[in-house]
């Protein structure tokens, strides 16, 4: 995928923008603009002409219907909401997709990946998955498929990396496990999350991986760790 897709999200519920915000960290290459006030949303769509646009419907003070119908011609845009009474004169408005609240990361993938063929660019699977966390005072962005394994350390996190560096994040174990694929991910130990695709070897009491790292395997994740490598 040759350049970020630019993408605008207007919900008047900032929880509502953050889990869009975080799907689209966990998917990469895009730039997000987030609004609660969804006139300065439209006024920013309208003088930057995003690629895709994400739009709530009942707002406070105005309707997202409204807004799409002041939408630049030909805007790509996908309606969330938690209300399905609005689902055919959304479509209607040709919205490319309708996500309900609350949609899961793998339903936000398909609307995205329809988005995406709409305006013409490569399939999702193109581009480079991240996760983003924070590190001292910045923000970094991890590609997942740069994850070895991940350690738990008190209330931190140790992000280990195929390209050597190692992140360390104030954030639960539980919490990067969430941020990350679950087919491609598995918890071995309660201090523990390693990426299946680079396990080099393993029995129930332990693994290791390419870079030669020995890992222990909690008992009670042995069983499913047993059926996950097999599968």
């Amino acid at each position: 995928m040759s350049g970020a897709v630019k993408c605008v999200a207007i919900d008047d519920e900032p929880l509502a923008l953050d889990i869009i915000e975080t799907f689209c960290r966990r998917i990469g290459n895009i730039e997000l603009q987030k609004f609660s006030n969804p006139h300065a949303g439209l006024d920013v769509v309208n003088s930057s002409r995003p690629d895709i646009v994400f739009l709530d419907i009942e707002m406070d003070g105005i309707n997202g219907l409204t807004i799409a119908s002041k939408l630049p011609e030909n805007t790509c845009f996908i309606f969330t909401t938690a209300y399905l009474k609005y689902a055919i004169e959304g479509f209607d408005l040709d919205a490319v997709d309708y996500l309900h609240k609350p949609f899961s990361f793998s339903r936000f993938q398909v609307a995205f990946s329809k988005a995406l063929r709409r305006i013409g660019r490569e399939s999702l699977k193109a581009s480079t998955q991240c996760i983003l966390v924070k590190q001292d005072y910045s923000s970094i962005s991890i590609p997942i498929d740069d994850i070895l394994y991940v350690e738990a350390v008190e209330s931190y996190s140790k992000i280990f990396r195929i390209s050597g560096d190692c992140i360390i994040s104030r954030i639960l174990l539980k919490n990067v496990f969430a941020m990350l694929p679950q087919d491609s991910f598995m918890r071995i130990h309660r201090s523990f999350i390693v990426s299946k695709s680079k396990v080099k070897s393993f029995n129930r009491q332990e693994l290791v991986l390419i870079n030669g790292a020995i890992l222990p395997i909690g008992r009670q994740y042995a069983s499913e760790l047993m059926e996950m490598m097999s599968s």
